[in-house]
Parts: structure tokens; sequence; C-alpha cells
């Protein structure tokens, strides 16, 4: 079994530890959609943690503060996001992914029945 080597910069795995931690704590809520939604956000900020390790201190604060975001609950009522703020959230992320050269990992639309996603307007937004 090979073992994938990263180099991580300092709090890498502590944004990855709350990144991981309040998707756990969304699970007890969440169900469908915007629990998908809540999973796809998670993996593109890990991703950006990641790869953001090694980058600029001003791109490693992008990162950063996409993550405090995602895991902060101030719109919640209560103990879990609300829908608005899972949306303000991907927005946020999304730009960040967006502005640091990584559109790959940019979580396209809403996901709604069916399996299909409503489309989102990222540009309406930047």
């Amino acid at each position: 079994m090979a073992v994938e080597e990263r180099s991580s910069g300092p709090g890498t795995d502590i944004l990855i530890r709350k990144v991981d931690s309040h998707v756990t704590a969304l699970r007890a809520g969440l169900h469908g959609a915007d629990l998908e939604l809540a999973e796809r956000l998670a993996s593109c900020l890990r991703e950006l943690v990641v790869s953001t390790a090694q980058a600029s201190a001003a791109d490693r604060a992008q990162v950063r503060a996409a993550v405090h975001y995602f895991v902060l609950r101030r719109e919640s009522r209560g103990r879990l996001l609300s829908v608005r703020s899972l949306a303000a959230a991907q927005r946020l992320v999304n730009k960040a992914a967006s502005q640091l050269g990584r559109a790959d990992l940019v979580v396209e639309g809403r996901p709604v029945r069916g399996g299909e996603s409503a489309p989102t307007d990222v540009a309406a937004h930047s």
C-alpha cells in the first residue's frame, strides 16, 4: 500500500479537522440535497487547504477565511446552518477556489431531486 506524503504547513491539519468536525455535526441534522452540498463544500475546502499549504500567505489566508466562514454558524437558528447560510458558504468557497485558479473545485449549483444540479450564477456573486 502506497502512502502519499504531503508536506503540510502550519495549521493545515487544524483547518481540515475543523471542516471534518463541522460536517460530522451537520450529518446529524441535514439530509438529502443539503447534506450533499455540505459534503461537496467540505471536500473542496479540504483540497484547497492541502493545495495552498505551501502557497503565499495571502492565498492561505483566503482559504482559512473560507474554512472559518463554512464552520461558523452566524446565520443559524440553533446548532445547524440554515439553507441560506449553506448557499452563502457555497458562494464564498467558489469565489476562493476561482481566485486561486482552482476552477476544478467550484461546487456547481445546488443539487435537486433526480441527481441533477440547479444552476448557480457564480459570476453574479463575484
